[in-house]
Order: C-alpha cells, then sequence, then structure tokens
C-alpha cells in the first residue's frame, strides 16, 4: 500500500493514509505513538500550551527511570528520565489527530521548567512563568504543589512572588 500510494510513512512502523487531512502536530503525535510510556514535557509543553516564545527544534519527552531507550528516527527527540511523583503527577490526556498524546499540565510544565533550568536555560522558565501569568488563570495551588514534588520550591517562589 505505501509503494502504491495509499499509505504514507510518517516515520518507523508509523503510516496514515495518503488522502487524509494534514496533521496539525505530527511530531506530538508520531512520539506519542511510538514512545510507549512518554510524557510530552518541558519545551514541547510549553509550545503546546502556548506559553513560550521557543519553537521547539526536537521532541521534549519525559520517561520513567529505567525505561528503555526508544529507537526513532524521526522526529529528534530529547529524552528526561524522571522518577516517582515527578513522573506521574500532573498529566493530562489530549487526543491530536485521532492519537491519545499525554502532555504535562501547564503547572506541572513550569515546575519541571525550573528542575530542569540548567538544561534549558533559566530565561526561558522565567519568560514561561510571565506567558502564564497574561494568558491563564493562574493557579497558584497547583504551582506550589509541583513546586514541591519536583523538588524546586525554594527556587520558584522568589519568581512567582515577583511575577505573579
Amino acid at each position: 500500500m505505501r509503494d502504491d500510494g495509499t499509505l504514507d510513512a510518517i516515520s518507523r512502523g508509523v503510516y496514515r493514509l495518503a488522502d487524509s487531512e494534514p496533521l496539525g502536530n505530527p511530531d506530538l503525535v508520531t512520539v506519542a505513538a511510538r514512545v510507549q510510556g512518554g510524557i510530552i514535557c518541558l519545551i514541547s509543553a510549553l509550545a503546546f500550551h502556548e506559553i513560550t516564545t521557543q519553537i521547539p527544534h526536537e521532541v521534549h519527552v519525559a520517561l520513567q527511570r529505567g525505561s528503555e531507550i526508544p529507537r526513532l528516527d524521526y522526529p529528534p527527540i530529547t529524552l528526561y528520565w524522571v522518577s516517582g511523583m515527578a513522573f506521574s503527577a500532573g498529566v493530562e490526556a489530549h487526543e491530536l489527530d485521532g492519537v491519545n498524546v499525554r502532555i504535562y499540565s501547564p503547572e506541572k510544565t513550569l515546575a519541571d521548567c525550573f528542575k530542569f533550568r540548567n538544561k534549558i536555560g533559566l530565561d526561558t522558565a522565567v519568560e514561561a512563568v510571565r506567558f502564564y501569568r497574561e494568558r491563564r488563570s493562574v493557579n497558584v495551588d497547583a504551582l506550589m504543589r509541583y513546586a514541591k514534588i519536583c523538588r524546586v520550591e525554594k527556587v520558584m517562589r522568589p519568581y512567582l512572588e515577583a511575577l505573579l
């Protein structure tokens, strides 16, 4: 079916009908279909929730510590190993193009940005808090709950007090 043009190959083992509507989020859908147990996080989650100006060049994926490394040719992914409540808390399920995609909530994503601030940059985390305040109703209780789970409560508090 691929050779006669009925199916288009999106990634290894992931196909779609050639005459289907274009995918709205092809990278997120491909990663959700191929990376079992993965959760979209950090820059990719910020972009999905529209609380950043960053354009992710790869899909950021959180995996349970000890999980098998996924083999994925495209799209490029960056993996973050997380364990316990820091992995399982704040997960939302969104249906994108008919595929169930697990993405961290905006509040959990902000806590993760401060947790991984040395990898993504503190400026990205501060910008995300600023956009979160402008575009959404602020849920301080959830922010502090996820900050405590991610063990960044003392790091986040001064920025939240200044920006919120």
